[in-house]
């Protein structure tokens, strides 16, 4: 048999091969399109589920939204999201460049041999990386692949959220006319970290850390401009979801706990201190916008919002779950109950000094 349109000659074993060829792609397309499919089925679930509760529910909801507990919580809600967001934008942005085009060997060449004098230097080396929590946990395991002692490893994993200078600006603007405010963060949360480093490194154990497996760097020859976009995708979308939910659950506290049941709290220091360090490990919201959340805490001492403002980007409940995916449980574990009592007692200290 021929071709019609060349008069090449085509061979049995060749017909069934391009049909077999047709009918594979007529298969996958068929596949692809119900994949697709079904996905807009499941993307379409939740929201034909929130329409129908819109529909049943809307009287209720509208005269709700009237309520004056309702129209407090939006209001605080509003505030907080509004006045987080450019900064956790910009931070993301900063973060997605760095991941992008910094390699991570820049760092290791500023730090000293000594792995004691290293904690110290990684720690204010914090300060250079201005990005969320999520960020720092995956450099200061491409640190420990480069090479770089896991103690100051872990000191600037702990400085890098809570001391930058994005992070410093917005607590600033959350503070207004509190200079001692940023200073008392900033003293704080760079005491933590390196107490934290010397404390691995007088008493960690190498069997309680897994060293992550990995590139130890940003990819060679990769697209720098994909990498960017991806990076910062990812980034503020997964810390806007948590700026969202801190900023939901922040307001539901100011509306729904009694101010009487605050009062029991903010007549003692040191329950005040203690509740604020649980919610930050609960809320775990993103630490470019933590000082907006802290700030609306107005029934807490200003040591107590300071303590929500140095625990919260080195101990929550993501901050763990991204430990021990990458370090392993026992190391978590460990390490993050000894950075929350490291961190409350610095918190303490630097707030009865400075506020």
């Amino acid at each position: 048999m021929t071709d019609g349109d060349t008069g090449t000659a085509i061979s049995p074993h060749e017909r069934g091969t391009i049909a077999d060829g047709a009918d594979g792609a007529t298969g996958a397309a068929a596949g692809a399109v119900a994949g697709v499919t079904s996905h807009v089925l499941i993307a379409g679930l939740p929201v034909a589920v929130l329409g129908v509760v819109a529909i049943v529910l809307g009287p209720e909801i509208s005269s709700g939204l009237d309520h004056r507990a309702v129209a407090a919580w939006r209001t605080v809600f509003t505030a907080i999201v509004v006045q987080g967001v450019p900064f956790l934008l910009l931070g993301t942005l900063v973060s997605a460049a760095i991941s992008a085009f910094v390699p991570a060997w820049v760092f290791t060449r500023v730090l000293p041999r000594n792995p004691a004098l290293a904690v110290p230097v990684a720690g204010a080396a914090g300060a250079v990386l201005p990005g969320c929590e999520c960020a720092s946990v995956p450099v200061a395991g491409s640190l420990m692949r480069r090479g770089v002692t896991p103690a100051a490893a872990l000191a600037f994993l702990l400085s890098a959220p809570a001391i930058n200078p994005i992070v410093l600006v917005a607590t600033h603007v959350a503070f207004p006319g509190n200079p001692g405010m940023v200073a008392a963060r900033l003293i704080a949360s760079l005491l933590t970290s390196v107490a934290m480093g010397w404390l691995w490194l007088r008493a960690g154990r190498a069997e309680w850390l897994r060293l992550p497996n990995g590139p130890a760097g940003h990819t060679p020859g990769a697209n720098r401009a994909e990498e960017f976009r991806v990076s910062l995708q990812h980034d503020f979308l997964h810390a806007g979801g948590f700026l969202v939910l801190g900023a939901a659950a922040a307001a539901t506290f100011n509306v729904a706990v009694p101010h009487s049941v605050l009062r029991l709290f903010s007549d003692s220091p040191w329950l005040s201190v203690l509740l604020a360090a649980l919610l930050a490990v609960v809320l775990a919201v993103c630490s470019e916008a933590d000082a907006f959340v802290a700030a609306s805490l107005t029934g807490f001492s200003p040591t107590a919002r300071l303590t929500f403002m140095v625990v919260g980007p080195m101990v929550d409940l993501k901050l763990i779950a991204l430990q021990s995916g990458t370090f392993g449980r026992a190391f978590a574990l460990r390490f993050s109950s000894a950075t929350w009592v490291v961190a409350v007692l610095c918190s303490a200290l630097v707030g009865w000094w400075l506020l």
